[in-house]
C-alpha cells in the first residue's frame, strides 16, 4: 500500500453524520448541517461568523471582492503558496504582486511585504488588500503586520487554508484579518471532500458574500438577478462530513504532532537536514503540523531533493517539493514581484513528507528509514 502525503482520516463518526444527512432528505445544497457547521467553525476560530462554500478559493474570491479588489488595483500576495491564492486575485481583475519568504518557515517576509506596500502606494497604485498565507499549518508573523497594515488603511485577507487549528500567540488561525479563508480539500487537516469556509467578524461582509455565493438571487418570489453571482455554496451532505471531522480535529492535530516528533527524533542527526519552521524545542507548538517539511543544505547534504523524492517514490512513498513560487510560474511570468531569492532556494532544497493523521507508527518508521537510505544514512 502506498504511503500518501496527507490521506483523509475517516472513521465511524463521519459515516454516522453523513447517514444522518442522507436520511434527513437534505441532500441538496444547504440544510441544517450547513448552518451548524458554520456556527461550529466560527466558534472554533474565534470569529463572529462563517460562510460554508464550495472551496477555499471561492472564499478568497468573495473576500477580495468585498474589500474592493478590481481592475486597476493590486493585491500583495506571498510568492511561496499554492496557485489558488494568486488565482483568486486574478478572478477579481486585480493584479497580484508577489513577495518573498522567510528562510526559517517559508511564510511571507513582513519586511519585504511592507516594502512592496510602501512602493506601490508611493507610485499611486491602489492596494486593495494584502493576502497572507499560513504556510503548511504555521501562522504568519501577524504581530509584525496587523497594526502597520491597519495604519496604512489596507485590509488583511488571511489565507488560512492550510492552518485550521493553528494559532499565533494563542489567537486562532483564521481570526487575524478582515476576512479569512479555510480549505476542506481532501488532503487538508480535516476535509469535507471538497469545500471551504469564509470567516469574518464583519457580519455585513459575510451577508454580502452569502448573497453573491447563491447566484446573487434577489429576495423576491421569482428568480431575479441585478448583478452577477456565483454558485459557491457547500452542500448539506458535505457539511455533515465536515462536522464529523471537526469533532475529531483536536485528536487529528495531536496525531500529526506526534508524527512530526517522530520525524524529528528519527532524522535530526543527519547533517544539513532542517525541519521547516522548527527553530528549537517547542518552536512549532502552535502549528497544526499539516505537513512536515524538510530542507537539505546542499553544502552539507549533496543528495538533491529530486533524488530523494524519486527514491521515496520507488518505495511507494509520496513526497513532494515545497510550493513552486508564484513568480516562477509561467502563468504569472509578467507579474510584479519583490524577491530576494529565499522562496526559490526553499523550492530547490525542500520537500514534504507523509504527515496524515491516519498514518501508523510503522508507516512513519518506514518513511524515516527510506529517507535515511536515500541520504546515505
Amino acid at each position: 500500500m502506498r504511503i500518501h502525503l496527507s490521506k483523509a482520516d475517516i472513521s465511524d463518526v463521519e459515516e454516522q453524520f453523513v447517514l444522518d444527512a442522507l436520511r434527513s432528505g437534505w441532500v441538496a445544497p444547504l440544510g441544517p448541517h450547513v448552518e451548524s457547521f458554520e456556527a461550529e467553525i466560527a466558534q472554533r476560530c474565534g470569529v463572529a461568523g462563517a460562510l460554508a462554500l464550495s472551496s477555499g478559493t471561492a472564499a478568497l474570491h468573495l473576500a477580495l471582492l468585498e474589500v474592493g479588489a478590481q481592475r486597476g488595483t493590486a493585491v500583495v500576495v506571498p510568492t511561496m503558496t499554492f496557485a489558488a491564492s494568486a488565482n483568486a486575485v486574478v478572478y477579481t481583475g486585480a493584479s497580484p504582486v508577489f513577495v518573498d519568504a522567510l528562510a526559517e518557515d517559508g511564510n511571507v517576509s513582513p519586511e519585504l511585504l511592507m516594502t512592496a506596500v510602501n512602493t506601490l502606494q508611493a507610485e499611486g497604485i491602489p492596494v486593495a488588500a494584502v493576502m497572507t498565507v499560513d504556510l503548511f499549518g504555521r501562522c504568519v508573523d501577524y504581530p509584525s503586520l496587523v497594526d502597520v497594515l491597519a495604519d496604512h488603511g489596507i485590509p488583511l485577507i488571511e489565507d488560512a487554508a492550510e492552518a485550521l487549528g493553528a494559532a499565533k500567540g494563542g489567537k486562532p488561525a483564521g481570526s487575524f484579518g478582515r476576512a479569512a479563508a479555510l480549505s476542506f480539500n481532501g488532503n487538508k487537516i480535516m476535509t469535507t471532500s471538497g469545500g471551504g469556509m469564509l470567516l469574518s467578524d464583519d457580519l455585513t461582509l459575510l451577508a454580502r458574500a452569502r448573497y453573491l455565493a447563491t447566484q446573487a438571487r434577489q429576495p423576491v418570489p421569482h428568480y431575479e438577478h441585478t448583478e452577477i453571482g456565483y454558485n459557491y455554496r457547500l452542500s448539506n451532505l458535505l457539511a455533515a462530513l465536515g462536522r464529523a471531522q471537526l469533532s475529531r480535529l483536536d485528536a487529528m492535530i495531536s496525531r500529526r504532532r506526534e508524527i512530526r516528533a517522530q520525524y524529528v527524533l528519527g532524522l535530526s542527526d543527519i547533517p544539513g537536514l532542517r525541519f521547516l519552521g522548527r527553530t528549537g524545542m517547542g518552536s512549532d507548538r502552535e502549528d497544526n503540523c499539516w505537513l512536515t517539511c524538510l530542507t537539505l543544505d546542499p553544502t552539507r547534504c549533496p543528495i538533491s531533493v529530486d533524488t530523494v523524492i524519486k527514491s521515496l517514490d520507488e518505495e511507494d512513498i509520496e513526497a513532494r517539493h515545497l510550493w513552486k513560487p508564484m513568480h516562477m510560474q509561467p502563468v504569472f511570468s509578467g507579474a510584479r514581484a519583490f524577491i530576494d531569492g529565499t522562496a526559490e532556494h526553499l523550492f530547490s532544497t525542500g520537500l514534504t513528507l507523509p504527515s496524515g493523521s491516519a498514518l501508523s507508527d510503522e508507516e512513519v518508521s518506514t518513511v524515516i528509514d527510506a529517507v535515511r537510505a536515500a541520504l546515505g544514512f
